[in-house]
């Protein structure tokens, strides 16, 4: 039995470490608090994840850890992330613990066709050269041989727990309330959604094969549904009727942004719900045998945990 650290209790954390803990590892959950709800075979610790001491003494001596952090504030990323990203390279680089973090597409930018792992970073405003950048200087570490680092990637996500931090959560929870779903941008381009199980899922296996270490992975994901169409699947997953979805009117990001910060921020993503967001995760089926949740069984966990009821088991 080996000794992992999962750093961040968001639905991500949550689900990672419960993939290690199902297979019989030695799971610690860190967050702020140290608190949250019980889950099986995981020992929740505190720790402020901006702290190098702190964070080198609790990895010392395990196999990996992971960054699951995500910052509460959206508006606060500039001045919540570099500390939190630069203590965690500390920790590995002191430890020789493999570090392994969960990315997002941002700093990618606008890309005509499916994303895949080859191309570049092309960060397109503040939030995507930031994360652009902490991916950098984590594999420059890595191809210096100060420290052992892999990433995955994956687009916004569905699944258990993600509750109103998602696009597709937050028009879900409209929709199987009784009313109009909103989205931002056209709710009728297709968008590719990942599971956060199948997030937690690559985080695990990509841990376990040196030979994947040293760059960036895309999580398994299904193929792009469309807004629309999938907040109508999670309206048909809970047996509720379909409810209409609708899009922002042009300019609620620019006028709302004047007054609104979380609105202001948005306008820099504002181009993935625009025009087609598709995400090719094939790399990790062809070389790790990875295939994303079927979207039906995705659909009905997501709905079930909108709704607050017990998450239905995965066939």
């Amino acid at each position: 039995m080996s000794t992992y650290v999962v750093v961040g209790a968001g639905p991500v954390g949550r689900a990672t470490a419960r993939v290690l803990a199902e297979r019989g590892e030695e799971v610690l959950l860190a967050s702020r608090s140290g608190r949250g709800e019980d889950l099986a075979g995981v020992r929740r610790v505190a720790v402020d994840a901006a702290d190098a001491d702190a964070l080198t003494a609790l990895v010392e001596g395990s196999t990996a850890f992971y960054n699951c952090v995500n910052p509460g504030d959206y508006t606060q990323w500039d001045e919540a992330w570099p500390p939190v990203a630069a203590a965690l390279l500390t920790a590995a680089e002191r430890t020789g613990a493999l570090l392994a973090v969960t990315g997002n597409l941002y700093p990618y930018g606008p890309v005509d066709g499916p994303m895949h792992e080859g191309l570049p970073d092309r960060p397109n405003g503040h939030k995507s050269a930031l994360r652009a950048r902490m991916s950098a200087d984590a594999f420059a570490a890595h191809e210096a041989g100060r420290a052992r680092v892999v990433e995955v990637r994956a687009s916004d996500y569905t699944g258990v727990g993600v509750g109103d931090n998602g696009h597709l959560t937050l028009a879900g929870r409209m929709a199987l309330g009784g009313r109009t779903a909103w989205m931002l941008g056209d709710p009728g381009t297709r968008h590719s959604w990942t599971d956060v199980r199948d997030v937690a899922r690559a985080l695990v296996a990509v841990t376990d094969h040196p030979s994947t270490w040293g760059r960036v992975w895309h999580a398994p994901t299904h193929e792009a549904v469309s807004g629309r169409d999938a907040v109508a699947d999670l309206c048909r997953a809970a047996g509720l009727p379909v409810k209409p979805v609708r899009g922002f009117p042009p300019g609620t990001l620019a006028v709302g942004g004047l007054v609104v910060p979380l609105l202001r921020e948005l306008r820099e993503t504002a181009y993935q719900f625009r025009r087609d967001y598709l995400l090719d995760s094939s790399a990790i089926t062809r070389e790790l045998g990875l295939e994303p949740t079927p979207w039906e069984e995705s659909c009905r966990a997501t709905a079930a945990s909108l709704l607050g009821t017990p998450e239905p088991a995965l066939r």
